[in-house]
């Protein structure tokens, strides 16, 4: 019986193996290798000249614009909100977890819209932002705020668990010694956080480079002008012009595989760090 009930559970096991690898080829693989395939199977020659149009290059220079900006404000926030709900207990903190949670629930697109109905022309600040002479909505400020809308939770919430477990007893110990708050957010907490907040600042970061729906509501798709990476393989794509859309689909696909090979990297050096501490705590605990 033992022995049947041992290959019943291989056969199982399996299985289910090869169902996951079945459905992730279908589904991830074959796709990722689709978009390699189409930006190439016309030439190098057409694939450098697609990322090498006008259109293009101003695409890439605005994503990298948006990408440089968002990414301060998403570490600052997050490490602030995380450092708060972690280490405190008030009255309305459930209520700022749930508003933290919204954006990774509300569509992107609906996002945009939020976001018109207040910046536009005809929405709730349009006549003090006219007055003040300032655009936000079809311009870099309107898509800035919308990539930090739908970014900004993901800092927070790659920092909070690690937050939680490891307490703020050092923080304690350092506000005790008389370190005042900057001392202790840069030479205490940030050093014990460092390995989930790069986790979330490359999370971060390839959301910011490949977000789509709240974005293009508050661009305007303005040629040149206020269109990221992802809208330009939008227009391109609706054009016909499949190879360059190919093209720079294939630079958003390597911004995916180098995160997931940062994310790798980083839970092995991490595995390696406790590997590395805890033969060390044996020998202390044997001393003892």
């Amino acid at each position: 019986m033992n022995a049947i009930n041992r290959s019943n559970h291989y056969l199982a096991k399996y299985l289910l193996i090869s169902i996951t690898v079945v459905f992730l080829t279908i589904l991830l693989i074959i796709p990722l290798g689709a978009i390699f395939y189409e930006a190439l199977k016309s030439g190098w020659d057409n694939f450098s000249n697609a990322l090498y149009q006008t259109e293009a290059i101003n695409a890439i220079k605005l994503t990298l614009i948006v990408a440089i900006i968002s990414l301060p404000l998403n570490l600052f926030f997050g490490v602030m909100m995380a450092w708060l709900l972690a280490n405190f207990e008030f009255k309305g903190k459930k209520i700022i977890l749930t508003f933290i949670d919204l954006p990774l629930t509300v569509s992107p697109v609906v996002a945009g819209l939020m976001l018109i109905l207040l910046f536009g022309i005809d929405g709730l600040f349009g006549d003090v932002l006219d007055a003040l002479n300032l655009e936000i909505i079809f311009a870099l400020p309107g898509i800035i705020i919308a990539t930090l809308f739908v970014t900004f939770p993901i800092v927070v919430k790659s920092l909070l668990p690690a937050m939680k477990n490891l307490g703020n007893s050092e923080e304690q110990v350092a506000l005790t010694l008389g370190a005042n708050f900057w001392h202790i957010l840069f030479k205490v907490t940030l050093p014990k956080i460092k390995w989930p907040l790069l986790y979330g600042i490359i999370l971060a970061n390839a959301r910011t480079i490949g977000e789509f729906g709240a974005v293009s509501v508050v661009s305007g798709h303005i040629r040149n002008q206020t269109n990221t990476i992802p809208l330009h393989v939008e227009i391109l794509y609706n054009e016909y012009q499949f190879t360059a859309a190919f093209a720079c689909a294939s630079l958003l696909a390597l911004i995916a595989i180098s995160t997931l090979l940062l994310q790798n990297l980083i839970e092995y050096m991490q595995k390696q760090k406790h590997k590395n501490i805890q033969p060390q705590s044996d020998y202390i605990n044997e001393g003892v």
